[in-house]
């Protein structure tokens, strides 16, 4: 099975060892056991099948460029770190009342809420099962960074608390939701690849932020991207009501010229198809798309200082080349 690496990277080498690893990984996934009640078999394999980019397992291969990259335990923990990250989607479309999940009809719309929570907590067994035999340091990071990702959701789902700042909540939440469990992806590779600590850090700092600025990438995308560009409808969020960052950065804007969107903004869920569009073009027009594009850049910037001081291998340059995919992405749609 050919995989396609999700980043284009300048080795082609390089490229094809991570292909050929991913290819590894998916065979992995696919030969995961769940159980002998056929519905449950189903429901779990429903969201590994929708495909996705395994855009963490990468990270983990490409961090252990930086050591023993033919380390047994390698491609055995990105299989682990896939099936926790999808774990949380089970959960996240539950919680979210999601009906549907990369163009397909999400496991709860097709299942019930009871079976796609159960089939979640299975994958975070099996992906526990998996760490329990790559040693007690994978299993007590796992831990870890299972924490962070509830108390990620936890803070999402509670909410902004009196006196909280909205957006210090909201990038709270991106950290421990999506930054976390990328951080610890890289941190794995590097890790069991015998990387030496101060490189294991810095591989798992420049994840974190790498994750987090892909994140706030995708705030940018919904608002400032056309449907073929992004190949989701314009302003879903914001349709929905979820406030992102350009959003936010709107709302706490004291610029008279804005009135009009802030009320528009605080109506919450905008269904109507006129105060929609009117909200999406207004904020297309304002500066606080600019200005969530430069915090990305923020956090890009950070990771790039960061992966400038590893080791001048080609898994740097590959690093590298992702950090600037990120802005590129960001920049879609004239920014």
């Amino acid at each position: 099975m050919i995989i396609a690496v999700p980043v284009a990277f300048a080795d082609d080498a390089l490229t094809m060892e991570i292909a050929d690893d991913l290819a590894a990984v998916e065979a992995a996934l696919r030969d995961t056991r769940f159980g002998g009640d056929e519905m449950f078999t189903e429901a779990s394999r429903h969201m590994m099948e929708a495909g996705g980019k395994r855009f963490r397992a990468m990270l983990v291969l490409l961090g252990a460029r930086f050591g023993d990259w033919r380390d047994k335990r390698i491609v055995p923990a990105a299989v682990a770190i896939e099936l926790t990250h999808l774990a949380t989607l089970f959960h996240d479309d539950v919680m979210d009342e999601a009906e549907m999940r990369r163009g397909s009809p999400s496991a709860n719309a097709l299942f019930g809420n009871s079976v796609a929570i159960l089939a979640g907590d299975f994958l975070f067994a099996r992906a526990s099962r998996i760490l329990a035999d790559l040693g007690p340091e994978a299993v007590r990071i796992q831990a870890e960074t299972f924490s962070r990702l509830v108390d990620g959701q936890l803070a999402e789902t509670v909410g902004v608390r009196d006196g909280e700042d909205p957006l210090d909540h909201y990038m709270q939440v991106i950290t421990d939701k999506t930054g976390s469990l990328i951080a610890t992806s890289g941190r794995f590779g590097a890790l069991f690849a015998g990387a030496s600590d101060a490189v294991v850090d810095q591989i798992a700092d420049a994840c974190l932020r790498i994750g987090v600025a892909w994140q706030l990438s995708d705030d940018v995308l919904d608002v400032a991207s056309s449907s073929d560009e992004s190949g989701k409808s314009p302003g879903t969020d914001l349709r929905q009501g979820v406030r992102t960052l350009p959003v936010l950065y709107a709302l706490r804007s004291a610029d008279p010229a804005g009135e009009r969107l802030r009320a528009l903004l605080s109506l919450g869920e905008l269904t109507d198809p006129d105060l929609h569009a009117e909200a999406l073009t207004l904020l297309r027009e304002s500066p606080h798309v600019e200005e969530a594009r430069e915090t990305v850049r923020s956090w890009i910037g950070g990771a790039q200082s960061i992966v400038a001081s590893l080791p001048d291998l080609p898994a740097r340059a590959a690093f590298e080349s992702l950090c600037d995919f990120v802005i590129t992405r960001t920049a879609l749609s004239g920014g």
